[in-house]
């Protein structure tokens, strides 16, 4: 386990020469801050697991740094105020802003040291309270052999810092897997950063992305948030040509340079990034940057969908409703055996994502404590669609006679794109003569004038 970083803020060098030689004996790592313009940068650089912080400072004082701080939500450590000359008001006002505690100048070591190992082990309490929430997305439920074996993958590459690529389609839990992954790594005590690329804005992210230096001002960026821990790209279809670039640049440097800055700062981050699969065989005019995944997908895990374990839905749909009894008071109901039978037959072309809000939706529409298959029925048929690939439709749903034409119609679809749209082809690779064929293709509606026979 690293040691323990401090931030010392006093705009006296005695004192921040006295500290960081005390506390540097201690096993602590020290930085040190002359003055508030210092401290935000020194934040920036590195995330301090406890700061101690001088009130009265010629430029901005120490309350007024902790009143922004507090503002902007970036209080994630403990901090310690220090002052010569404090008054009553004064000690209320930081405590009222969040600060841990309040210590006289001159210093008394003893106090000083106490103090240090009561904030540390209080910042240390409250990460391992806010990692003690998020087990239900960090432990990817499922007993099949394909859930095991990719948890399995993932605790084996969590143990090397290299880049992991997620792919799979959208709902299957990527983000999940990227947060399981992150929290078996040495990194998982530090940040976790998403960033996902419909949200990055092409003129708004070098500032998103790198941070900012105006007027002495830094505003940290999504790669200084992300310092010592993941920066999980989520969703790169989405992230444009021009962002694209600017990652490419970044990770082949090693380093980015804030917008307005002149300083370049190292990028110390695991990525973790999210794709839908065929990613790299994206076509012109804007394929992915070769250069870009290069970097991304050193090690590519495949998240399933969910119809690839459909054996695991019962334990899902359990694990779901007691989620949102505990964390919303919801009503209890539980899955008949009928209902859950139907719900392991179902394509779930929304995968985990639309598991999960059909349980929310069931539960809170609430009725009788067993949910039996005639609701389920009603709830498919309210968000069925023909839209979809014939792997993800619910040919269960539909009489038949329909559900043998929705797969005649798909199957010949594809196998007229295989066959290059050739009809000739396409009986001797189905296996049917010509003119039936034809007569097939056009009773479904598929259009086969548009290729060229052979």
């Amino acid at each position: 386990m690293s040691a323990p970083r401090i931030l010392v803020v006093d705009d006296e060098s005695d004192i921040r020469s006295t500290l960081k030689e005390v506390l540097g004996d201690e096993g602590h790592d020290v930085d040190v801050a002359a003055d508030a313009v210092q401290a935000r940068a020194a934040r920036a650089r590195h995330e301090p697991d406890l700061v101690l912080l001088d009130i009265w400072m010629p430029d901005t004082d120490g309350i007024t740094l902790l009143r922004e701080w507090a503002s902007q939500g970036a209080l994630s450590c403990p901090v310690v105020m220090m002052s010569g000359h404090g008054t009553v008001e004064t000690a209320v006002e930081a405590t009222r802003l969040g600060a841990f505690d309040f210590i006289e100048k001159p210093l008394s070591l003893a106090k000083l040291l106490r103090t240090v190992e009561r904030a540390l082990d209080s910042g240390r309490r409250k990460r391992v309270a806010a990692r003690a929430l998020v087990p239900p997305l960090i432990a990817p439920v499922g007993k099949s052999r394909l859930m095991q074996q990719l948890r399995e993958q993932v605790q084996q590459v969590a143990a090397r810092d290299t880049s992991v690529l997620m792919v799979g389609e959208t709902g299957t839990g990527r983000e999940a897997f990227a947060r399981y992954l992150h929290s078996l790594g040495a990194r998982a005590d530090q940040p976790f950063v998403v960033v996902a690329g419909g949200t990055l804005d092409e003129h708004g992210a070098a500032a998103r992305l790198r941070g900012s230096e105006r007027g002495g001002v830094v505003t940290p960026g999504l790669y200084d948030q992300a310092q010592g821990g993941t920066l999980y790209l989520a969703g790169l279809e989405d992230f444009s040509p021009a962002v694209q670039r600017m990652l490419a640049a970044d990770l082949d440097a090693g380093a980015y340079t804030r917008v307005d800055g002149s300083v370049a700062q190292p990028l110390h981050a695991r990525l973790i990034s999210s794709a839908q699969p065929g990613l790299e065989l994206r076509a012109s005019p804007e394929p992915f940057r070769r250069d870009l995944l290069a970097h991304l997908n050193l090690v590519t895990l495949k998240v399933p969908p969910l119809r690839d374990y459909a054996e695991d839905v019962p334990d899902l749909l359990r694990h779901y409703v007691d989620r949102l009894v505990d964390e919303e008071r919801l009503p209890f109901r539980r899955f008949g055996v009928a209902a859950q039978n139907r719900l392991r037959n179902y394509p779930w072309p929304g995968n985990i994502s639309e598991l999960k809000n059909l349980a929310h939706r069931l539960l809170l529409l609430g009725g009788e404590e067993e949910i039996r298959l005639e609701e389920i029925e009603r709830e498919l048929a309210t968000h069925l669609t023909r839209d979809e690939p014939l792997v993800k439709q619910d040919l269960l749903a539909l009489p038949l006679r329909e559900a043998r034409e929705a797969f005649e119609r798909a199957y010949l679809q594809q196998q007229l794109l295989l066959c290059n749209g050739k009809v000739g082809q396409l009986a001797k690779r189905v296996g049917m003569e010509r003119t039936h064929l034809y007569r097939k293709l056009r009773s479904l509606g598929v259009d086969f004038r548009q290729g060229t026979d052979d």
